[in-house]
């Protein structure tokens, strides 16, 4: 099974705050052929199914990242998931 934190880790060392890797980028960073099923958009996209734990899934969330498979399947586009301010006005 692919080791998902490495591709944790090199999310988190990242400086930009979009980009995308072709799917043998991401099999090089892992170390490991990704599934069949990395080919679906369903098996990336972080914001579908949030509740569902899958370890790709959860690797770029913890991260910080929002994962969007593109749509010609030939890589991934990772977003840095901005946080949202909450201010309280007097």
């Amino acid at each position: 099974m692919p080791d998902y934190d490495l591709l944790r880790a090199y999310l988190a060392s990242q400086t930009k705050d979009e980009f995308v890797l072709s799917m043998d980028a991401i099999e090089e960073i892992i170390d490991d052929a990704l599934p069949r099923a990395s080919h679906r958009a369903s098996w990336w996209e972080t914001e579908r199914a949030p509740d569902e734990h899958m370890p790709q899934r959860e690797a770029c969330i913890a991260a910080g990242f929002i994962a969007i498979r593109l749509p010609d399947g030939s890589g991934v586009k990772f977003r840095r998931k901005t946080a949202k301010v909450m201010r309280k006005w007097n």
